[in-house]
């Protein structure tokens, strides 16, 4: 499940605080989802369709496609979405239990919102979900305390929240289809 790879994460108030982390993370992906649908395995793009007027994600804006480095192919499932979680006023559940989908693989943006969220969702649906680290990204933000925390402290910390309870985290390099 390829999660809000879309035009509107390279608007540049996303990186207003410092740089992102995984800087390869679409290649990666795009990588691991071409090998994903060569072993016949089912690939679901999850797309944020904003209602936020001054959201890079809104459908009116040409920054709510999908980025050119990893576009949907044919047979590929597309769900849109208006809130963090995929799960939310969507298909996704219905679609994973009707096609016998139980094990779900994550990927995506942003590691500590749309991503989090969604593989909360799923390991309280009861899915064995897994979260592909290196082919999840974001960025640097201000904590509670208005300290900045680096892209890579932000998603290390989204993983650690996960580990173990809602998913098991791995990497890309763990999958040879």
């Amino acid at each position: 499940i390829i999660i809000d790879v879309q035009k509107a994460i390279d608007a540049p108030y996303w990186a207003a605080l410092g740089p992102r982390n995984n800087p390869q993370a679409e290649e990666m992906l795009s990588d691991l989802a071409r090998r994903w649908r060569t072993s016949g395995r089912p690939v679901i793009f999850i797309r944020h369709d904003s209602t936020e007027r001054d959201s890079a994600f809104r459908p009116d804006k040409p920054s709510h496609a999908f980025k050119d480095s990893l576009l949907p192919a044919a047979g590929d499932k597309v769900i849109g979405k208006q809130v963090n979680s995929a799960f939310i006023g969507t298909t996704l559940e219905n679609h994973l239990r009707k096609n016998e989908i139980r094990q779900l693989y994550f990927a995506g943006v942003k590691t500590n919102t749309s991503v989090e969220a969604t593989v909360r969702m799923a390991g309280n649906l009861g899915f064995d979900s897994y979260r592909i680290e290196d082919c999840c990204f974001t960025f640097a933000m201000r904590d509670f305390a208005g300290v900045i925390r680096s892209a890579h402290e932000v998603h290390d910390m989204a993983l650690a929240n996960l580990e173990g309870e809602y998913c098991q985290i791995v990497t890309s390099g763990a999958f040879s289809l």
